[in-house]
């Protein structure tokens, strides 16, 4: 958090390019907090819960997505200095930035203390549910605990490979084929993000991860099969509608398997290796673009 802190800092100082390029690079450094976020959900949830926990930081995502933009073409037309026009949603970024940093330094507990020794107590709570743990894992996941999580990271790496190449394409083709505006993209992009965070509130929490992932991945291709057909907006929204259940299903039901399929111990690493795979093929889809 001190390091997006810092990141803000140098954008709202930015009057050059080379200065907002270097906020950009430790925001950048400093994106390991949301691997964290999710470690945290899944420490403070059980199994049987972990798939509805992640789905609610899913469905947090889909609504920041959503507003974020909105808010940030609103405090961008509002000028508080000529040598940085963007400075208003700086400023902005900062406050709650800072207030939120306050917030977790008083508020957020240590979910895994790495120094704790269990009581006697707890050893022996444990030992009697473990078996049952780990049946109940067996069902959740699907497969025998301990399985690798290679299959996970790389149908992870090969479904934003595809998906992601897809949203930064979409507002090229919606201009090519209706002549939308950023308004018109923008009001596309709401209604993905609207039905997503609903869709992440109500059918991603009931069920087994693993049914969630399958109807995800179905969802795109069927929205792919619709985009490649698309010759009214009517059409659009359509496709649109699949790509928001591939949007909301896939990733966090994915993310749910691979805790899953590590130990307590080792579950933050694997979460930040999965994450990464995801991270480096966004900025490949952005560099091209």
């Amino acid at each position: 958090m001190i390091g997006n802190i810092v990141s803000v800092l140098l954008w709202v100082v930015a009057t050059d390019f080379p200065t907002f390029l270097a906020s950009r690079v430790v925001g950048g450094l400093s994106e390991g907090n949301v691997q964290l976020a999710i470690a945290i959900a899944t420490d403070v949830s059980t199994p049987e819960t972990r798939g509805a926990t992640l789905a609610l930081v899913g469905a947090a995502f889909s609504i920041a997505f959503t507003f974020g933009p909105m808010l940030g073409a609103f405090l961008a037309s509002k000028t508080i200095s000529l040598e940085n026009p963007f400075a208003a949603a700086a400023v902005f970024s900062l406050v709650l930035l800072v207030v939120e940093t306050v917030f977790l330094y008083w508020k957020l507990p240590e979910t895994r203390p790495p120094n704790e020794e269990p009581s006697e107590v707890e050893i022996q709570l444990k030992r009697e549910n473990k078996s049952e743990k780990v049946e109940d894992e067996k069902k959740l996941e699907g497969s025998p605990e301990g399985s690798s999580i290679v299959p996970l990271n790389l149908t992870h790496f090969l479904f934003l490979l595809i998906f992601s190449g897809m949203e930064f394409s979409l507002p090229f083709m919606t201009f090519d084929l209706f002549n939308y505006t950023s308004t018109d993209s923008g009001k596309l992009l709401g209604f993905v993000g609207l039905l997503a965070s609903v869709l992440q509130g109500s059918f991603v929490r009931r069920y087994p991860p693993i049914v969630v992932v399958k109807t995800g991945l179905a969802s795109a291709a069927i929205s792919f099969f619709l985009l490649s057909r698309v010759n009214t907006q009517l059409q659009l929204y359509v496709a649109a509608a699949f790509l928001a259940v591939t949007s909301a299903c896939v990733v966090t039901s994915l993310t749910a398997l691979v805790s899953f399929r590590t130990s307590e111990k080792n579950r933050g690493r694997a979460l930040g290796g999965f994450r990464s795979a995801g991270k480096f093929i966004l900025l490949l889809c952005f560099a091209n673009c």
